[in-house]
């Protein structure tokens, strides 16, 4: 292990935060580990470790570990060497706070970058210390565990899965700003794709069009990259949720089916539409007309201190009166996004989730029907005020015909 010191050359870090801010997140994360008797916290998920240090990197493909103890103002930044260059670009930490493993780890059959951690712990003194780690994040493997296990006997393991993505579910002011502007490079996205889709144009140069001004953004800000691609399906393949486009050329009487997000500095605003070329169907208007009403409904019933499961009531009670059955949820929590989803994995609008609203709170309410031979969304992404919801992106609810 080697550990990055301070010099009067350091390193500029990028603050999209004030230290602050990132403080504030530091206490509410340790309030929630003293409650849960964890006295270190070993943070896998990216998204959770920009969201306490502001590490941005693409590096999540070699262990990297944010190690948050109930005793240290600061948290500790593990991770490959090559990569602890990128941390004092990104995080808000002393530099020395930036611990670091040599490329003999990497990839390598007879070694461990989680056995360094370990050496980490143990030099802290930390080896007999309540550890919680993130059992269920999609980052932290068995073979990580095992190590943690083997290497620690005396330490005593909890799981601390979503107790990170619990504190971010309530927004800070910046964090808003960052949403909001997203949610201007979403809807920019949308209308691109939405021109130059038409017959005879192959569906991947429209997506092409939409990356181009999600990472382009606006004239005031730039976007960049999004957690994931967008969720794209023409004709019959509209009746599955979660493919993507292929090659071939739109023809008239074609459905689009397309979700997507913009996103800054990794805040993400997702977006969901559809578009028929020619005359839609009777029936498939009617039905377009029934998530609108129902969307609507939902976001009229959003206010501080009602249930995410009053929201899920809404839109159940406009699709009863027509006659409609939906049995998955219509939303959940939405903000920070890394591979691979930009939803925050805590809580659902759906019935029986009680969890209630408070201000800042943000949410993708994406209330889709899929039938037999097609599917339709009308999705927002919005924002818990003091008054209702307030949505990120500013597109018209209906279905699009060109």
């Amino acid at each position: 292990m080697s550990q990055t010191s301070q010099s009067p050359g350091q390193r500029q870090a990028r603050m999209l935060f004030p230290r602050g801010e990132y403080l504030d997140r530091l206490s509410r994360v340790k309030n929630s580990m003293s409650q849960k008797g964890i006295d270190l916290l070993l943070v896998a998920s990216p998204a959770n470790q920009f969201y306490l240090t502001g590490y941005d990197g693409w590096s999540f493909y070699t262990p990297q570990m944010v190690v948050v103890a109930l005793d240290q103002e600061e948290p500790l930044w593990f991770g490959r060497k090559m990569d602890a260059v990128g941390a004092q670009f990104t995080v808000f930490m002393d530099h020395r706070r930036i611990i670091s493993y040599d490329d003999t780890f990497v990839a390598a059959q007879d070694k461990h970058p989680i056995q360094a951690l370990c050496q980490l712990i143990a030099a802290n003194g930390w080896e007999r210390a309540r550890i919680g780690v993130e059992m269920d994040d999609y980052y932290y493997t068995a073979r990580w565990h095992q190590i943690l296990m083997e290497k620690l006997p005396a330490a005593h393991f909890i799981d601390a899965f979503l107790l990170v993505n619990w504190v971010r579910l309530r927004k800070s002011d910046r964090e808003i700003e960052y949403m909001m502007q997203a949610g201007e490079i979403s809807a920019a996205a949308m209308q691109a794709a939405m021109a130059k889709a038409e017959p005879g144009i192959r569906q991947c140069d429209v997506i092409a069009e939409l990356n181009r001004v999600t990472t382009a953004g606006t004239a005031e800000f730039g976007g960049t990259f999004t957690c994931k691609p967008p969720n794209a399906m023409v004709g019959e393949y509209c009746a599955a949720p979660h493919l993507s486009w292929t090659d071939a050329p739109l023809a008239s009487g074609d459905l689009f089916y397309l979700e997507q997000g913009g996103v800054r500095h990794r805040y993400h605003a997702p977006l969901a539409r559809c578009l028929y070329l020619g005359t839609p169907p009777d029936a498939m208007a009617h039905i377009a007309k029934i998530i609108a009403e129902g969307l609507d409904a939902v976001l009229e019933t959003v206010k501080p201190g009602v249930a995410l499961e009053a929201l899920a009531g809404a839109w159940s009670k406009v699709t009863a009166r027509h006659g409609i059955e939906k049995d998955s949820r219509i939303g959940y929590p939405v903000g920070i996004g890394y591979p691979p989803t930009w939803g925050e994995l805590t809580c659902s609008l759906r019935k029986g989730d009680r969890t209630i609203l408070e201000p800042n709170m943000t949410f993708h309410c994406i209330p889709a029907l899929w039938l037999d031979d097609y599917g339709l969304v009308i999705s927002e992404s919005f924002v818990v005020t003091e008054t209702g919801a307030k949505t990120l992106a500013d597109y018209p609810r209906k279905l699009f015909a060109k």
